[in-house]
């Protein structure tokens, strides 16, 4: 098998799992009553991007959670991060520096936007103060704006937290096989993906929002461990 079989067969179980769970939702449309599963991976795609062979969506960004020994994330509250808060203070915003997504996109609309001078302390530290966070306020609204489109699936693989954990193998691997870094391209992203903008090679050489595993090698037994996590989700 080539990586290019093992791309199109990712893409098939993607389709298998989007017929499980009902179709991608996005998080504009999403809420933490829903019926998440405490653990499992998500893969966002993106909005108007079309893959050449088959016109499916693009995955754009590949992520879990817990996968540090002892954590107690689930995994909605990694996804509620990534949305952003949707009242009070900071409505419509959210906290990049609790969500590497929202930074990466931040910077990439700082880049191509030229508001370096407008957002000087973007991506600093792991905390910020109300004042900060308040003059900072106009660009998280953007990236909610961008995040909150974007259509997304998930995976439950409910296992124990931790670096050796089927979810952390299911994640690395997928980006590993997905990534274009050091490599001939994959379904090539347009020349107007924000993502080319950003601050790191690693996103505009792999084409994912993604920087971990995007220059390693990947194993393709994930696709069977992948396709027996899907055998056992269920819809929300």
């Amino acid at each position: 098998m080539t990586r290019h079989d093992d791309v199109d067969r990712l893409y098939d179980l993607l389709g298998t799992l989007a017929d499980v769970v009902g179709g991608a939702r996005t998080l504009a449309d999403c809420t933490g009553y829903m019926d998440w599963p405490e653990r499992g991976v998500y893969v966002f795609l993106a909005r108007a991007e079309r893959r050449d062979t088959d016109g499916r969506r693009r995955v754009t960004r590949i992520g879990t959670h817990a996968v540090s020994a002892g954590s107690n994330t689930a995994l909605w509250d990694r996804l509620r991060t990534h949305r952003g808060a949707t009242r009070g203070t900071y409505e419509g915003g959210g906290n990049h520096r609790g969500s590497v997504f929202r930074k990466r996109v931040g910077e990439a609309i700082v880049e191509r936007d030229g508001l370096h001078e407008a957002y000087p302390t973007w991506g600093e530290g792991s905390s910020a103060g109300r004042d900060r966070r308040l003059d900072e306020l106009p660009l998280e609204r953007r990236v909610s704006d961008c995040l909150r489109d974007l259509p997304f699936l998930w995976v439950a693989v409910d296992d124990e937290p931790g670096p050796e954990s089927r979810r952390a193998y299911i994640e690395r691997n997928a980006i590993a096989l997905l990534s274009n870094y050091g490599r001939d391209a994959v379904d090539p992203r347009p020349d107007d993906w924000l993502g080319a903008h950003s601050r790191s090679a690693k996103i505009r050489e792999s084409g994912l929002w993604n920087v971990d595993h995007v220059d390693a090698d990947y194993d393709p037994d994930f696709l069977d461990v992948l396709a027996d996590a899907i055998g056992t989700t269920h819809p929300p």
